[in-house]
């Protein structure tokens, strides 16, 4: 290597600059310091970095999910609320769908009774709407149980909680909100039918029992007087006539 080539090497090693870790450490190896203490930060390891953003990820998701339990419909988060409750549909069995659709149908009700009172007009049209498709689910949920082989309290039950939906919203038309008659009157139309099917079904039951059992000549007579109207279809004068002479 020629005198040339060597003082260009030097020159390029003056280049070099140590790291300041290294400068540091050397110091305090030649004073005979402490080595000080290396600082760790969490944020230069990539997996941590993508843990925690994940763990903020499922913090923001819970804590919208969380506040959208309160929103109402044409709210910002009204359409995560929904999302929500689809979720948890998924998990409702044939049997627990009446009830399930009873109780949203309510929770739609009480969502457009609110606004209404707020007088948001500008969110009336969505929450008529979710409460009318909210009735008419519970038109088609009644309209399939069958009340013959059904537990007559359970069916009782659908059929006072229909009606009491109607009754409410009956209160909420009162406010001024105009909700489409159709809905309401499917939703009538489902519960009587089912109330009435309960009716049939108890009192073929009973009927069936009675003449069963060995029964006195006047209570002969008075099974032959439901029998008649139950023909008649008058159901509800049979079975007042069964309680009257019990």
């Amino acid at each position: 290597m020629t005198e040339k080539e060597l003082i260009g090497k030097l020159r390029e090693l003056r280049q070099i600059r140590p790291s300041k870790d290294w400068v540091v450490l050397t110091k305090s190896q030649i004073l005979g310091e402490e080595e000080p203490a290396v600082e760790v930060r969490f944020f230069h390891f990539p997996v941590l970095r993508m843990a925690y953003a994940g763990l903020a990820v499922v913090f923001v998701l819970f804590g919208t999910f969380a506040f959208s339990q309160n929103s109402l419909p044409g709210g910002l988060l009204y359409p995560i609320k929904k999302i929500s409750e689809k979720a948890q549909a998924v998990f409702v069995s044939e049997t627990e769908k009446p009830q399930a659709s009873l109780e949203l149908a309510n929770k739609r009700l009480e969502e457009l009774t609110k606004i209404a009172e707020s007088n948001q007009v500008q969110n009336l049209a969505p929450a008529i709407n979710e409460f009318q498709a909210s009735v008419s689910e519970v038109a088609r949920n009644l309209s399939r149980i069958d009340a013959t082989s059904s537990d007559p309290v359970v069916v009782k039950g659908f059929v006072d909680q229909a009606k009491k939906i109607g009754e409410k919203a009956q209160e909420v038309k009162s406010l001024g909100v105009v909700i489409e008659e159709e809905e309401l009157e499917e939703l009538e139309e489902a519960s009587s039918k089912l109330e009435l099917e309960l009716l049939v079904s108890l009192l073929e039951n009973m009927i069936s029992d009675l003449e069963n059992r060995t029964l006195t000549e006047k209570q002969e007579e008075i099974l032959s007087q439901m029998k008649e109207l139950v023909e008649e279809e008058k159901y509800s004068e049979a079975l007042d006539l069964l309680f009257i002479n019990q």
